[in-house]
């Protein structure tokens, strides 16, 4: 149980780091009163973007071999090297575009959370959901919601501390781009998918 909530943890908090800038943004141009609105749309984003991920790995699991989906891992591991060598897109753009063009908050922070969070969320979430038996995915996936919660309140709290948010915009690349690696690692060791690579060297 302490491992799945620990991989939720880790998962959501690698794809999550960088958002804390987006969530500030928000919560900075959202009006007092609709400031639960925008926990709502995140919500409803990540919820998006989680059953995507469940369902690509479902299609995988029909895959016998553990140490294929273990290839997976491959991914973030190419993430996290890319973060670190490239660094990433500026998403204020899609923050400032998406909330001029819905009128709703909800489905304002739905979409935008979609457009700068999808493929890194994904890329992460499907090589951990094709490694997790069902007891480990609703553990995470109750992590999952529990970290959603207090990132987005984070996020409240940060638009009154701007040193902390600079810090953040300054390192969270690095950060993430170690987490992410670390995950891809993490996920072709445990499947055994690098002792079939040394196997087939050898």
């Amino acid at each position: 149980m302490m491992k799945s909530i620990l991989t939720g943890i880790t998962a959501y908090t690698s794809t999550s780091i960088d958002y804390l800038i987006i969530l500030m943004i928000i919560f900075g141009t959202t009006k007092p009163n609709q400031k639960w609105l925008v926990y709502f749309g995140d919500i409803l984003g990540t919820a998006i973007l989680v059953i995507s991920s469940l369902i690509m790995a479902l299609i995988l699991g029909f895959i016998p071999q553990q140490w294929i989906l273990g290839l997976l891992g491959f991914i973030p591991l190419f993430m996290g090297v890319k973060l670190l060598v490239y660094g990433e897109n500026d998403n204020d753009d899609a923050v400032e575009i998406g909330m001029k063009r819905r009128s709703s908050t909800i489905m304002n922070v739905a979409l935008i959370t979609v457009a700068t969070c999808g493929a890194d969320n994904i890329g992460i979430y499907v090589p951990i959901f094709t490694q997790a038996d069902f007891k480990s995915l609703i553990i995470i996936l109750i992590t999952f919601f529990f970290m959603m919660s207090l990132f987005c309140f984070i996020g409240f709290l940060l638009v009154r501390i701007p040193k902390v948010a600079n810090i953040l915009e300054k390192w969270g690349k690095y950060i993430t781009s170690i987490v992410y690696i670390g995950i891809g690692f993490f996920i072709l060791i445990e499947s055994g998918t690098f002792i079939e690579i040394f196997k087939f060297l050898g």
